[in-house]
Formats: C-alpha cells, structure tokens, sequence
C-alpha cells in the first residue's frame, strides 16, 4: 500500500468510501465577508472536531487548532495550500494565485491526508489560470515526493450579473455543465488524486462531472448559504450521481447549529440517509 492510499485511507470511510470535510480555511483569502461563523475559530474546530466529520479544512497557520487536540478520533486535516485574490468586491486591479513554499513537505509535518490546491478559470483573466496551472504542477511534484494525496479544485467563475469582467462586482461560479466538465478533466490531467468541483446547474448532469473524473473521486464543494431542505437534496442528487463526497465551508459553519448539521450530513453520507431523515435530524 502506497504512502498516498494510506493517507486516502484516513480521508475516505472504510465503510461507506465516502467522505465529508468542512472547509473553515476561509480567513486565508483575506476577505471580512469570510468570517462570518469562524470569528472564533479555535471555538468553530472544537465544534465541528466534537460533531465528527471525517475531515477538517485548515491554512498552515491554523491546522494546530485542530492537530492539538486531545482525542485521538479527531477528523484528518486537508491542508490548503494556496492564497488568491479573486473573491469579493470591488475585485483588486492585479489578481493572483500564489502557493505555500514545499506544501507536501508542509503537510508531513503537520500530519494532513492530503494538500487542496485551486484551479480558477476566470473570464478575461488567462493569467490567473496560468498562476493555477504552475501551482497544481509545483504541488503535485512536491506531493509526489512525500506521498501526499493532492487534492485540486477546478472552479470556474462568471462576473456578478453576467459581466465577464466582473464589473458587476466580483465572481460568482459557474454551474454550466461545458464549463465545469473540461476544467476538472484538466485538474486530472495536471495529477490530481482527489477532485473538488462546484454542482452543476442542472444537478442531473452531474454524472458526467464524475466520468470526466474518471477513476479519481469527486467531491462537491458546497458555496454559498443555501436552506437546510435545498442542501440535503442536492447532497443525496450527487451522491446518486457518484460523488465520493462532500467538502462544505459556509453552510456548515454560518449554519445555527453547525454540529447537528455535520451530524446529519455524516448520516446522508454513510448511513444513507435521506435528505427527509438529515433534516429530521437537524430539526429533532
């Protein structure tokens, strides 16, 4: 068994081969709209850690708030690993993407299953995915080298409205089906061991995000705040469709009651639970 399986081992359930990471890395892309649920954040890890999910997503600068925890179960830790500008408004006139110095390196020491890099495409802006494209390479060579499982995260984007220069005020995602399914066959192309990628528009497409995956997993990223009953039946739409699983930042943590959610997204995840059961759960 290679240095990456056993580290996929610690990501993905034995049981269900599915997996759910909360992604509070949030505070690395410097933006105050951000923070909103992770003010406290060594009290937002102690919560989540607590309710069980099977990862938890940190910067290099936080990943202790969860490594220092006492209990042995605590959730694995995703290492992100690069810092962009290309969220929020008014959008900055240079955009870039730039990575950590020796990221796999950076996960050995700091005890994380795998790295998550991003794969932006953003309209207007080729230069942004050029600075993508050198990160995913120099992470991938660099994981290569520790056996670290390399997650990347394709991500296309539109400007607000429409805009393809984001005049509007800032990128939004990007859903169209043409547009996610190339970016994430190139992430896989680049190396990628674990795919991270937005739900497509038409959540009955997503099955062709999962093939053009091909034999690495798929997990959907959650973005913006949705309700409870809209989060629940486009979890159970994708795990239908294939998806190895989920990776949800701000409808967990800006959620009343992040544990009880994590709990029942836990359920959906590896008890196959419906979407009807997890909102039970979370109402009681």
């Amino acid at each position: 068994m290679s240095d990456v399986s056993i580290r996929m081992s610690r990501l993905f359930d034995h049981r269900s081969g599915r997996c759910l990471d909360v992604a509070v890395d949030h505070g690395f892309f410097g933006e105050a709209s951000f923070l909103t649920g992770i003010e406290d954040l060594g009290a937002a890890v102690r919560t989540l850690a607590a309710a069980g999910p099977d990862a938890i997503q940190l910067s290099q600068g936080q990943a202790r708030l969860l490594q220092q925890l006492p209990d042995r179960d605590r959730p694995a830790l995703v290492l992100r690993s690069d810092i962009a500008n290309v969220y929020g408004a008014p959008l900055p006139d240079r955009l870039f993407s730039r990575l950590i110095p020796e990221p796999g390196l950076t996960a050995v020491r700091l005890d994380a299953v795998c790295v998550v890099v991003n794969l932006f495409d953003l309209p207007g802006r080729p230069e942004v995915r050029e600075d993508c494209i050198r990160n995913v390479l120099t992470a991938k060579a660099d994981c290569e080298r520790y056996g670290i499982p390399l997650m990347v995260e394709p991500l296309v984007m539109k400007g607000a409205g429409g805009a393809t220069d984001a005049s509007a005020g800032g990128y939004t995602s990007d859903g169209t089906t043409t547009s996610v399914v190339p970016l994430v066959r190139q992430a896989v192309e680049l190396g990628a061991d674990i795919i991270k990628a937005d739900p497509t528009d038409d959540v009955g497409d997503y099955h062709l995000v999962v093939q053009a995956a091909g034999s690495v997993p798929v997990l959907v990223r959650g973005g913006g705040r949705v309700t409870d009953e809209q989060l629940f039946d486009r979890t159970a739409a994708v795990l239908e469709q294939g998806a190895a699983g989920i990776v949800y930042g701000r409808n967990v943590i800006q959620h009343p009651d992040p544990a009880g959610l994590t709990r029942a997204l836990m359920a959906m995840l590896h008890v196959s639970a419906t979407s009807a059961d997890a909102l039970a759960l979370v109402r009681g």
